[in-house]
């Protein structure tokens, strides 16, 4: 079964079933899409300030939503 069909049948489930469905997936992944949840609330703000440092001084780029799923469609792609 391919990933346009899975789509179509997830698509009619309700919206409480896709919010389910979506959170199943993922927390499927492996990282680096994960970070730890139990990591200490002191550590979590230190990576929020070093991550939006990050974006300030150039470092990284953020993406929005529709280019994150671009690359990971063209990702998985290229397997």
């Amino acid at each position: 079964m391919g990933i346009e069909q899975i789509a179509s049948e997830a698509l009619r489930l309700s919206s409480h079933d896709r919010a389910m469905l979506a959170q199943t997936i993922w927390e499927s992944l492996e990282a680096p899409y994960l970070i730890d949840a139990d990591m200490p609330e002191d550590e979590a703000i230190a990576l929020a300030k070093q991550r939006d440092r990050e974006i300030e001084n150039g470092t990284v780029e953020p993406l929005v939503h529709t280019q994150l799923m671009f690359k990971l469609r063209n990702a998985r792609a290229g397997e």
